[in-house]
C-alpha cells in the first residue's frame, strides 16, 4: 500500500534539512558572539582587533547566507535572524563611531526586515555611547546622537510594521530617544548653572 521508498526519501529529506537547521544555528551563535565582540570593543574605543573580528564576522555571515539560500525554509529560524539582527547592529555601531555613516541594508547585504532589526537595537548602543560621551563633556555629540536616533525613529515610523517583534522593537527606539531627550536637557540646565 505504502511506498517505502517514498517514506524514505522523505526521511532522507527531512534529516538533511535538520542538519543544516542545526549547523545554521551554531554559526548564528558564532554571528552574535563575533558581534558582541565588535561592539564591546567599540564601546572601549579598541579598535586594534576589530578588523580581524570584521573578516570574521564577514566570513561567518556568508556561511549562513549560502545556508539559508540553499534551502529559503531555513529563513525564519530564531538563531538566524537573532544573528543577522545582531551583525547589523554592530557593523552599523561600528561605523558610525569610527566613520559617522550608517551602512545601507544593501551594503550590508541583509534583508530589508533584518536590517531593521538591528537599526532598532542599533538604538540602545548609541545611548551608551551618549551617556559615555556626556561624562567627558562631550555635549555636541550627545545631541548629534539624539539627532540621529530621532532620524531614525522617524524613518521607521514610516513602515506599516504588522510584525510583532519589529512593532515591539521601533517602539523600543521611542524609549531610548526618550532618554536622549532628557540627558540633552539636562546637560543644558546643568551649562546655565
Amino acid at each position: 500500500m505504502l511506498n517505502k521508498q517514498d517514506f524514505k526519501d522523505m526521511g532522507n529529506r527531512f534529516h538533511k534539512l535538520d542538519e543544516q537547521r542545526e549547523r545554521l544555528i551554531i554559526r548564528s551563535r558564532e554571528l552574535i558572539r563575533l558581534s558582541k565582540q565588535i561592539i564591546y570593543s567599540v564601546h572601549r574605543d579598541d579598535f586594534s582587533n576589530i578588523t580581524g573580528i570584521i573578516k570574521k564576522i564577514e566570513s561567518v555571515k556568508k556561511e549562513v547566507d549560502g545556508i539559508v539560500k540553499k534551502n529559503p525554509k531555513l529563513l525564519t529560524v530564531g538563531a538566524y535572524k537573532v544573528g543577522i539582527g545582531e551583525y547589523v547592529e554592530a557593523l552599523l555601531y561600528f561605523h558610525f563611531v569610527k566613520n559617522n555613516k550608517i551602512p545601507t541594508h544593501k551594503q550590508l547585504k541583509v534583508s530589508t526586515e533584518n536590517y531593521l532589526f538591528g537599526l532598532c537595537d542599533l538604538t540602545g548602543e548609541l545611548v551608551r555611547k551618549a551617556v559615555f560621551l556626556a561624562g567627558k563633556g562631550k555635549n555636541k555629540e550627545v545631541t548629534g546622537i539624539k539627532n540621529l536616533v530621532d532620524e531614525i525613529y522617524g524613518e521607521v515610523l514610516k513602515f506599516d510594521a504588522r510584525e510583532n517583534e519589529l512593532r515591539r522593537k521601533i517602539d523600543s527606539i521611542k524609549y531610548d530617544l526618550k532618554k536622549l531627550e532628557d540627558l540633552v536637557l539636562d546637560l543644558k540646565l546643568k551649562g546655565r548653572k
